[in-house]
This record gives C-alpha cells, structure tokens and sequence, in this order.
C-alpha cells in the first residue's frame, strides 16, 4: 500500500494550494458577509482546468482521477469552503455529461461548462422527498418525436438564478427509481422561474433558491444517457460528491488547525504562551490525528472510484460520514481554544463552522450515510 503522492500530485496540489490562498482566502470572509457568488474567480479556477477536473480531455476537460480532484478541494477550501464545494457540484454536472452524454451534447456544453462560461447546477432535491430521492414528483413527459414537457419543482439548489444550466432528475417512467431520466435544461427556457434566494447560516458566497418548471419544452436531445439511467446516474455522481464534499471538510479543518497553532503561540494566559499548557497540547493532538485519519479516508475513498472498487459506494459513505463530522468537530474544538476571540468575524473559525455544519447534511445526510454503510456490511455477511 503506498501512503506518498505521486510528483504529479503534488504539483497539482501545490498548484490548488496557490490559487486558494491568492484568489479565495483574502476575499472570502467578504463573500460570506455579503452574500456574493463569486463568478470571475470560478472563471480563473477554470483556466487551471477546476471547472471539468474529471472530465476527458477532448471537449476542454483536465483528464485527472478522484485523488487529484479531492486534493484540489482540500486545498480550495482552505480559502473558502462555500466557493470549493460549488465547484465541486459544477464538476459533478460536467462530469455527468462526459460519462453518460451522447458527442452531440458533450460537444454542446463541456467547452463552455469547462471554461465556466456556463456555469450549472445539480437538480435533485424536492420539498417532499428529501433523503428519499427515489420519491421525486417532478416530471417530464414525450411531446411529439422533440421534446419532453417537464413539471415539477426543486429545493435547495445550490447556483439558483446564477447558473446556466441545470441536470435535473425527472420522471419520465413508472414510480419506481427506474422511472426517474437526467435532463439538461437552460436557463431563459420558457416556463422555468426560481424561488428566493434563501437565507443560510453558511454557504453565502453561493446562492441557493428552488427551481420552477411549469410546462418547460426540452429537446428529446437533451437526455443524459437512456431513459430510466438517472437514478443510478444520480447515485454514481454522489460518490464522488461525497468525497469532494468530505475533502472540503478537511480543507476547512486544515485552516482551524492552522489558525489555532498561530493563536496559541501568540497567547499568553498566567504568564505561559497557550501551547505550553498540557490540556492545550492534548487538544491539538487530537485535532491533528483526527484530520489525519479523516485525509487517509477520504483519500482512499477516492482511489477506490479510479479503481472502480465494487465497495467504492460504501467506502465513500464511510469517509464522507466521518470527515465531515470529525472536521466539524476540530472547527468547534479550534473555536474553542480561541475563546471569545473565536466567536468574532475577526477570526475564520464561526465562519468555517458554519459552512462546514451543512456538510453533514448534503450529499446524503450522515444517518442516510450509516444506513448505506450496515447495508453493505449486512448483505456481505450474507454472501
């Protein structure tokens, strides 16, 4: 088993690490405060080839693995966990499209996903399904030999009003997971309109609001895969969402870490700096070894989608369930040790746990994630 990253990992790393702390870190307590989605920066993200991490190199995209892609996270989120785990979604539509996309459709929207001269979003989510996505209501219904006619609604969709295109997660079959088909839709189609843009504890510098459909005309053309291929196509992008979204995690631990070795070398209480007080030394190394392991789970979770492991599914819920609790557990311990400065915008820390509390609930909630996991290991014990 090999524990060191490849030179080429390293570099893109090293490369990921740059441009979060010139571009995403100065700005993103700013984004955060006022609410603002951050497009130019996506766009130079793009240039290094962030936009289409996974996607093949013919239509525009980067050609790299899961590891290299959750290396990238990890680092973007040092800068700004809310900007990162956009990307993220970004790189699972495009990712959809180049995997399962006739040409005609990847020639269409990968250059302009890759460049993010569009921008896109994942359409999942209903009010009335959440974790039972299988239960979605919308619908897309054959109008003639052109196109389908879909309605229905979706919640909580991270881009709303600011992407271009949407794949949504329709019905088109019977009710059962088989029924459900992937469209892509543009903005500007007649009939589709956006809720508010809802106010969050975190994820600010994204806007989130649901989407409308009511009567909207899609192209038959604008079919990801065949018809009945969505749900699973759904479940296979939210393996690897699941890891990107547990990398971001660890991006976010990484900077309270880091935030909190700088204040206790700094602080003195009863004449002693902080880090020279045992309770003190003990927390960090507890913070230290749980980011560790989570690093080691997350990464295997990834090598396990390149190598088209038959437990990547169960390997990706266990490392997104632990990662991203654990990390938001060293946020609220570097909180702590900060004091009360730790509860002022001054300091990273309210910020990084507020973005980092939704990781436990997106991508599958972590009780979903536990459910997944017994599953595997209960249908094993009866192979």
């Amino acid at each position: 088993m090999e524990f060191k990253l490849s030179e080429d990992l390293i570099a893109i790393k090293e490369m990921a690490r740059a441009f979060s702390e010139d571009e995403l870190m100065p700005n993103a307590s700013e984004w955060d405060e006022k609410e603002l989605f951050p497009v130019e920066k996506l766009k130079k993200s793009a240039e290094l080839g962030m936009a289409a991490i996974y996607v093949d190199e013919k239509f525009g995209g980067t050609g790299l693995n899961r590891l290299a892609a959750a290396l990238i996270f990890e680092e973007l989120s040092r800068g700004c966990v809310s900007t990162s785990a956009f990307l993220s979604i970004h790189n699972m539509v495009a990712w959809m499209i180049d995997s399962h996309g006739t040409d005609k459709i990847r020639k269409k929207y990968i250059p302009k996903l890759s460049s993010m001269e569009w921008v896109s979003s994942y359409c999942l989510t209903e009010s009335g399904s959440g974790s039972d996505a299988a239960a979605l209501k919308t619908t897309a219904r054959k109008k003639g030999n052109s196109h389908y006619v879909v309605n229905g609604s979706k919640s909580f969709i991270s881009g709303g009003p600011t992407s271009d295109v949407y794949a949504v997660m329709c019905r088109t079959g019977d009710n059962s997971s088989n029924g459900i088909s992937c469209l892509l839709i543009e903005k500007g189609t007649k009939g589709l309109s956006f809720g508010k843009k809802e106010k969050k504890l975190g994820w600010n510098s994204q806007h989130t609001s649901s989407i409308n459909f009511d009567n909207c005309e899609v192209p038959l053309d604008n079919l990801v895969g065949n018809e009945g291929d969505g749900f699973k196509l759904a479940m296979k992008g939210l393996d690897g969402g699941r890891v990107n979204i547990a990398a971001c995690s660890i991006g976010g631990a990484n900077l309270a870490i880091e935030s909190a070795l700088d204040y206790t070398s700094e602080r003195k209480q009863f004449g002693k700096y902080l880090n020279e007080f045992q309770v003190t030394q003990f927390k960090l190394a507890d913070m230290a070894t749980n980011l560790e392991a989570s690093k080691l789970m997350v990464y295997k979770a990834a090598s396990s989608i390149d190598n088209k492991d038959k437990n990547a599914t169960s390997q990706c819920a266990m490392a997104k369930r632990f990662a991203t609790d654990t990390c938001f557990q060293i946020c609220d311990e570097a909180l702590q040790i900060h004091g009360g400065y730790g509860y002022l915008k001054d300091f990273p820390l309210e910020r990084l746990i507020r973005d980092l509390r939704v990781h436990k609930i997106l991508e599958g909630t972590n009780e979903i994630m536990r459910l997944i996991i017994s599953r595997n290991l209960i249908k094993k014990s009866r192979d």
